[in-house]
């Protein structure tokens, strides 16, 4: 079986010998090899050479649109360095399931402005989508990126 993996990690150049006593055990190698301690967002850290890390991840600037759209899967805002709006982002809005206007249950529920196109009965079974804020400082829902959007490299996390 294969995979592909698309994590976020945080990589500073270390040699191997830097990574032992950091992390405060052996690891296989030639100490003075140089690579990245990782860092990976659930709090796991391990050390890579350099070849194999750097073949395996990209900076999380001048990303492809297809890792930006997983950092955006996984919470981040992305951009692009190419757009000429200033403070411009897209986010990735997750499928929303609510109950009816009229439920009783308790918690959230479909608001009386939706609940007036879609029916008091009806629940709401809310698809993903992409969502632009927008130089004008408003949002966009239903965002879909353009041709040059897909085929740039430029993309970036916004922190």
């Amino acid at each position: 079986m294969r995979f592909i993996g698309v994590k976020i990690v945080d990589g500073e150049p270390m040699t191997l010998a830097a990574a032992q006593e950091y992390l405060g055990r052996p690891i296989d190698g030639n100490v003075e090899d140089h690579g990245y301690l990782v860092k990976y967002e659930e709090g796991y850290q391990s050390w890579c050479p350099k070849e194999t890390f750097e073949k395996h991840n990209r900076p999380t600037t001048g990303m492809p649109f297809g890792f930006a759209i997983e950092a955006a899967k996984q919470g981040h805002k992305i951009a692009r360095a190419g757009w000429n709006g200033a403070d411009m982002f897209a986010v990735y809005m997750s499928p929303m399931h609510l109950p009816p206007f009229n439920s009783q249950e308790p918690g959230r529920k479909v608001n009386d402005r939706t609940a007036r196109l879609i029916g008091p009965d009806v629940p709401l079974d809310c698809q993903a989508y992409f969502a632009l804020y927008n130089a004008k400082k408003q949002w966009q829902p239903g965002w879909v990126a353009s041709q040059a959007d897909m085929l740039s490299d430029d993309w970036f996390i916004v922190e």
